[in-house]
Parts: C-alpha cells; sequence; structure tokens
C-alpha cells in the first residue's frame, strides 16, 4: 500500500470505562515520522497502521464477520485524527475475538499495551 500523505492520529486508552487514560499521538508526513509523536515505540506504530493500512480505520461492508465469544477485558482505546487525508474515528475493545485481533494489529499504536 502506498504511505498516506499525512497521518495524525490521536490514542485515548482507557484500562476502565470510569478509570484514568493515557493519550498518546502519531504524525507522519509522506509515510516519514514527523514532530508531535509520543506513542512509546513511533516506528513500530507507524509501520503496524501502515502494514494494516485504511482497512484497518475504514472496513468495507461485507458478509456477516462470525467473531469467537471470549472477553479480553474493559480497556477502550478511542482513534480519532487523519489518515491519507480521510478523518478517522474508530473505537477499538476486547469484547469478541474479532475486536481482539484488532486491537493486537494495532498494539504498538496503543502504547505497545495489548496483550
Amino acid at each position: 500500500m502506498p504511505a498516506p500523505l499525512e497521518l495524525r492520529l490521536a490514542i485515548r486508552l482507557s484500562d476502565t470505562p470510569d478509570g484514568p487514560h493515557h493519550d498518546f499521538s502519531l504524525v507522519a508526513s509522506e509515510g516519514v515520522l514527523a514532530d508531535g509523536s509520543t506513542v512509546p515505540d513511533p516506528q513500530a506504530a507507524l509501520a503496524a497502521v501502515l502494514r494494516y493500512g485504511e482497512g484497518i480505520f475504514f472496513p468495507k461492508p461485507g458478509p456477516p464477520r462470525i467473531c469467537t465469544q471470549q472477553y479480553g477485558g474493559p480497556q477502550r482505546a478511542v482513534i480519532t485524527g487523519t489518515f491519507g487525508g480521510r478523518q478517522v474515528h474508530t473505537e477499538l475493545s476486547l469484547t469478541d475475538g474479532c475486536e481482539i485481533a484488532r486491537w493486537r494489529a494495532l498494539a504498538p499504536l496503543l502504547g505497545g499495551t495489548a496483550t
């Protein structure tokens, strides 16, 4: 996938619904890290985002997914910003197998907190 012209993401991670949150950011221009990234490992976070591309933020409609019914915990992440000029607003959780897979795919973007 070609690198997005601009990438500016804000990540808010909560361990529990009413608990404290952690804020991170990832900023890139022409697919190269730019000033302002605060995720613990910006290179790994950028690599994860570029690996999965826009599909991780903008899934295409398709047949219903069959997800394992498992619960990974109360953690939530909200990702907002822009990816290649498109507005991003997506939420990640650990509510079933499909969501756990998305969480793990973007672990570096979430501060490496995925399990």
